[in-house]
Formats: structure tokens, sequence, C-alpha cells
């Protein structure tokens, strides 16, 4: 049977202990208690819908997380084209990046990094 089915169903329906259910599942105190509480959290009860599968409860207990993103990414293409106008620099576009994007934003030397690197593997640089 399930792991985590059967723990739930020995909690619930049996009654047992933390201790009794990780003997009799093969599993440690601290797993089935971790179990049990993420349950709480998700707000899964028992019994258990009809058709819960175990696939179905571990997606629900354990979500997939998603990265944070960090930086906001420059739109390199509208720097490249900025930077063909007379007095604009690199530096002063990334003081306006900054300042629109704000803690969001790479630091200067990460800013010209990504952009070196961008200019010189855009397409358009191929046929030059």
């Amino acid at each position: 049977m399930p792991t985590i089915i059967e723990v739930f169903r020995l909690k619930y329906d049996a009654g047992l202990s933390h201790e009794k259910i990780a003997r009799a599942c093969g599993l440690s105190k601290g797993v089935v208690s971790k179990y049990v509480s993420l349950a709480q959290v998700a707000g899964i009860t028992w019994p258990l819908p009809d058709g819960t599968d175990e696939t179905a409860l571990e997606a629900r207990l354990f979500p997939a997380k998603t990265p944070p993103v960090r930086f906001s990414a420059p739109d390199f293409f509208q720097v490249h084209q900025a930077l063909k106008r007379k007095g604009v620099t690199l530096q002063l576009l990334w003081a306006e990046y900054v300042e629109a994007h704000g803690d969001k934003a790479h630091r200067c030397s990460q800013f010209c990094h990504h952009y070196r690197a961008h200019r010189d593997w855009s397409p358009g640089r191929l046929l030059e």
C-alpha cells in the first residue's frame, strides 16, 4: 500500500502514535510528523476524497517551487540602439535601468557584462 496514504490511515483510522506508525511503515518518526503537519497546512483531511492516489497527494503536500526572479532582465536590443546616439554611454543607460527597476536591477559591472555577451552573440553581429 502507498506510504503516505498508509500513514494517514494509521493516524486517523487506527489512532496510532507517530512512533507506532513509523515502525509499521518503515519510516522515521520525523517523516510521519512531517507528513501529518504538511497535510494540515495543505488542508488535506481524512478520509481522502475518492480517487486520490499517492501521486496527487504528493503533489499537494510537496508543491513544486519556482525559484524567485532576483533580477529584472534589461532590454539589450534597446540598450544597443540607444548607444548609437551621441552622448549616450552604457553607464548612463545603466543608471536609467536602476531607476526603473530598483532592487531588481543588476549592478553596473553585471549589466555591462551581460550587455557585452548579448552584443557578441546577437545574430546581426554575425552579418557585420
